[in-house]
C-alpha cells in the first residue's frame, strides 16, 4: 500500500482550508484518510503562526514508515525543519513556447520587410521639380494676398473699425 502525505481540502467555495493528512495514495483527495497531522489555512497572512500547524513528531514517524509527501507538503516539512527539501530549478520555465516563438519570428520578418521598403523608398530619387514648382506657386499666391490685405483695407473692414470706434469711449489720459 502506497502511503501519501498530502493536503485534503475543506472549507466553503472560495474559502479554502486544508488538512495535512496521511492517506492511501489511491484514495480520493478529500476522501478517507489514515491520520490528520496538521492544517494549512492559505487565507491567513504568511507570517501568521496559525497558517501552518504541523505535528512534527507524527510527520517524522510517517516519513520513516515510507510516506511520500506531495511537493506542497514537502515545502511545509522543510519550513518546519522535519525533512530537508532540495531546491528545484527549471531553466526552461521563462522561455516562450513554440507558437510564441513562431509569432515573434513572423513579427521580426514583417518589421525587417517594412524597414527594407522604407530604405528603398528613401534611396529612390523622388520627383522634386514639379513639387517645388507647386510649392513656389502657392507661396506666391499667399504672399500676394498678404500684400493686398496690408496695403488697402476692404470696405467691410473699414465699417467694422468705425463701429468699434463709435462704441468705445475715448480713453482719458
Amino acid at each position: 500500500m502506497a502511503i501519501s502525505m498530502r493536503l485534503s481540502r475543506g472549507g466553503s467555495k472560495k474559502r479554502p482550508y486544508y488538512r495535512i493528512v496521511i492517506a492511501d495514495a489511491r484514495s480520493p483527495r478529500d476522501g478517507k484518510f489514515i491520520e490528520k497531522i496538521g492544517t494549512y489555512n492559505p487565507l491567513l497572512a504568511k507570517d501568521d503562526e496559525k497558517r501552518i500547524v504541523l505535528d512534527g513528531d507524527r510527520a517524522k514517524h510517517w516519513l520513516s514508515v515510507g510516506a511520500q509527501p506531495t511537493d506542497r507538503v514537502a515545502r511545509f516539512l522543510d519550513a518546519a525543519g522535519v525533512k530537508e527539501r532540495a531546491a528545484r530549478s527549471n531553466p526552461n520555465k521563462g522561455k516562450p513556447g513554440e507558437k510564441a516563438t513562431e509569432r515573434a519570428e513572423e513579427r521580426a520578418e514583417k518589421l525587417k520587410a517594412a524597414e527594407e521598403a522604407a530604405a528603398e523608398a528613401a534611396a529612390a530619387p523622388a520627383p522634386e521639380a514639379p513639387a517645388a514648382d507647386s510649392n513656389e506657386e502657392a507661396e506666391a499666391v499667399i504672399a500676394a494676398e498678404v500684400e493686398a490685405a496690408t496695403e488697402a483695407p476692404t470696405p467691410e473692414a473699414e465699417q467694422v473699425a468705425e463701429a468699434v470706434s463709435e462704441e468705445t469711449p475715448p480713453a482719458e489720459a
